[in-house]
């Protein structure tokens, strides 16, 4: 079981598992290490996974090395956020944003 106050990484095997099966909303960061937008949003993805432990389940993705489920949700661009509820997406964000517009979104699926 993943920790609850950590960014949980994701990989196309555990995907369904941990994402679509879920019972709490959870937050999907695509990324990828070459990316430099992605990494100034790394730190911001960490704090939410702490802010949030237990409430929602922050997760990453490295579409470098995952293609299939990046390919199921159409990621055109890195960093792509996308909100899940109940198993299905809700909402989504391309491009590193402002933490406050990230933890409004994040509060919306509560």
């Amino acid at each position: 079981m993943p920790e609850e106050t950590g960014v949980v990484e994701l990989t196309d095997q555990n995907f369904k598992d941990l994402v679509t099966d879920a019972n709490l909303p959870v937050l999907v960061d695509f990324y990828s290490p070459t990316c430099g937008p992605c990494k100034i949003l790394a730190p911001v993805i960490e704090q939410l996974a702490s802010q949030y432990g237990g409430r929602v389940v922050v997760c990453k993705l490295d579409t470098s090395r995952y293609q299939m489920a990046a390919a199921q949700f159409q990621i055109r661009g890195v960093p792509t956020l996308i909100f899940f509820k109940n198993g299905k997406p809700v909402d989504q964000m391309v491009g590193a944003a402002p933490i406050q517009e990230i933890q409004q979104r994040l509060d919306t699926l509560l």
